[in-house]
């Protein structure tokens, strides 16, 4: 039996940013260039990128270890691995 993917572990830290008002797509897979955001490089995998509103500019902590129980935002599992 074929074992599932794992993300790549772009890195073991939270990237905060400060973002405006929009409509984000965060990478899940990790292999993307443009981290933390999809650029497509989960194209073959059975990763899909994860929809992201945000309604007023604030504070994110982007999860980069692709392991955090609250998708895209950090909860300090990165400390873990």
């Amino acid at each position: 039996m074929e074992s599932p993917e794992k993300p790549v572990i772009a890195q073991k830290s939270s990237l905060k940013m400060v973002m405006e008002p929009g409509t984000y797509f965060w990478c899940a897979c990790g292999r993307t260039a443009k981290q933390p955001f999809c650029d497509g490089s989960h194209r073959g995998t059975a990763f899909i990128p994860q929809k992201v509103v945000i309604d007023e500019t604030r504070l994110v902590a982007w999860c980069m270890c692709r392991h955090s129980e609250k998708g895209y935002l950090c909860d300090n599992k990165h400390r873990e691995l």
